[in-house]
């Protein structure tokens, strides 16, 4: 079965939602956009350096003060730095990497033939669920899931007769604004906790474990994917309508070849697994943090896991191609990976000027200037209880706007809120849940977030008209409604008095 290639999406374009597209669909390309925004960008610097604006790094206590952008320092700066700051830009290699195995096992028919034989047929809340589940947990993949998880969702919903548009929706709320969940302990819990036990000494405080909030995020994952697969399939889906745009559904019954081709696939994948588990069984094996054993917090094997996913597709498509006689000579191998870098051209050229953009206001101190003054203003407003845990989750959430590093986030606030909430008798297990509920919701509205483009560009593959307020009309959904269901959640929780995690509690 084929889709009509001569319609393109039909949208439901009403409301606030069909508003939020309309207006944001006039803003600028995003090229255009972050061009505007370095100017607007230099000009601040330039106000905010000649009026004195400056603030105390609670990390370090070293005064801090706006850098001007257009002062001969900070035209040196731009200029020695273009080069460095494009290839620095951290999403581009691994956007780039990931692309040349996905975009391989993609246009060899490895990826359609794969999900047609794993999910076709499942009733569509399993499908839509297990990939909120599986998004939600990408983290132990670090940021790979955030490029992987909605490419894959999109083909998957394509396949099923979804509107691959919701799949794209799904994957990126579900990877992105459920980041800091977890069914398991992940990196990401032991960068916040070395963080928050550097805060805790500033007041002699006490030490918390990578452990001290799994109860919480364990559970989170659950109830966010229940969440995010009722936004998908009741609001983001019905109004995103059926698709009928470019993309081809194809064939849903697999051939007799192309099952044979799976099998082969599925052999070699299982060998490939099987190697990895041989060299991370072993206590001192290389693959485990040298000083913990760890296989999730500090390990080799989550440094690595962009090239072991690279190399897991290709052991995965290579057998599939040559099966098929997509494959024919090795050198039809880096000819489909060729093919796959130019469907990149879009974000390489984006990747560019936000490089640029985030350097300039890194430079700046414009960012940490702004964290500082507004989690001063929070502490001077003098909360407690309730009122201070929704108030500073608000406040995290509109720092997420402009500082897109998660880590980077908690070593600015920390020294600031982990003190003062110990001071106050809350255990800083609280204070890092509280952060964390925060940390994530709002990445997917904002602009500047590095991977937004990206996920531009995923859906432009399937209808070329879309943008930014395309985009963010489908996210304000699942930002707003995880963002309000989480924090009551975790107000909830703490009413409950339960614990957060092993050695981590509520109250001191």
């Amino acid at each position: 079965m084929q889709t009509n290639t001569n319609l393109e999406p039909k949208q439901k374009t009403g409301g606030f939602l069909g508003w939020v597209e309309r207006v944001g669909n006039k803003i600028p390309h995003p090229f255009i956009l972050f061009l505007w925004l370095i100017v607007i960008l230099w000009i601040i610097s330039l106000i905010c350096s000649m009026t004195g604006v400056k603030a105390i790094n609670p990390s370090t206590g070293d005064e801090v003060v706006a850098k001007n952008l257009l002062s001969a320092e900070g035209i040196t700066f731009a200029l020695t730095n273009v080069i460095k700051n494009f290839t620095g830009f951290a999403p581009l290699g691994l956007v780039l990497t990931m692309a040349l195995g996905i975009g391989l096992a993609e246009r060899i028919g490895f990826m359609s033939a794969f999900m047609k034989k794993t999910i076709l047929g499942a009733p569509p809340k399993i499908v839509t669920f297990i990939i909120a589940v599986i998004g939600i947990c990408g983290n132990l993949a670090s940021d790979a899931a955030i490029i992987i998880v909605p490419a894959i969702a999109a083909m998957i919903f394509l396949s099923l007769g979804r509107n691959p548009l919701a799949g794209i929706a799904l994957g990126y709320a579900a990877t992105t604004a459920g980041f800091s969940a977890n069914l398991l302990i992940a990196g990401t819990d032991g960068l916040l906790a070395g963080i928050t036990n550097e805060a805790s000494k500033i007041v002699n405080g006490i030490e918390i474990p990578v452990t001290a909030n799994w109860y919480f995020m364990a559970s989170s994952t659950i109830i966010l994917a229940i969440i995010i697969t009722w936004i998908t399939e009741k609001m983001i889906e019905p109004r995103l309508g059926k698709y009928t745009g470019k993309k081809q559904i194809g064939e849903q019954q697999l051939t007799p070849e192309e099952n044979k081709a799976l099998k082969k696939s599925g052999i070699a994948v299982l060998i490939y697994l099987a190697i990895l588990v041989i060299l991370a069984a072993p206590k001192n094996s290389f693959l485990r943090n040298p000083n913990t054993g760890s296989l999730i917090s500090g390990s080799t094997l989550m440094s690595g896991i962009i090239p072991i996913l690279l190399i897991l597709f290709l052991v995965a498509a290579i057998p599939y191609g040559k099966a098929m006689g997509k494959i024919k000579t090795s050198g039809d191998i880096p000819k489909y990976m060729s093919l796959a870098i130019k469907d990149m051209a879009p974000f390489i050229v984006l990747a560019f000027i936000i490089g640029q953009f985030i350097s300039y206001f890194n430079w700046s101190n414009l960012g940490l200037i702004l964290a500082v003054k507004g989690a001063d203003t929070l502490k001077a407003a003098g909360f407690t209880g309730i009122p201070l845990f929704v108030s500073f989750i608000i406040f995290t959430t509109f720092i997420n706007l402009f500082i897109g590093s998660g880590s980077a986030k908690w070593a600015l606030l920390a020294p600031i809120f982990v003190p003062m909430f110990y001071l106050l008798g809350y255990h800083p297990a609280l204070t890092q849940m509280l952060y964390r509920i925060g940390d994530s919701a709002t990445n997917i509205i904002s602009p500047l977030f590095p991977y937004f483009p990206i996920i531009l560009g995923f859906l432009n593959d399937y209808d070329e008209k879309a943008g930014v307020g395309t985009l963010l009309s489908l996210m304000i959904p699942y930002s707003m409604i995880m963002l309000i269901a989480w924090t009551v959640y975790g107000v909830i929780w703490y009413i409950a008095g339960l614990p957060l995690g092993p050695g981590g509690g509520l109250l001191l």
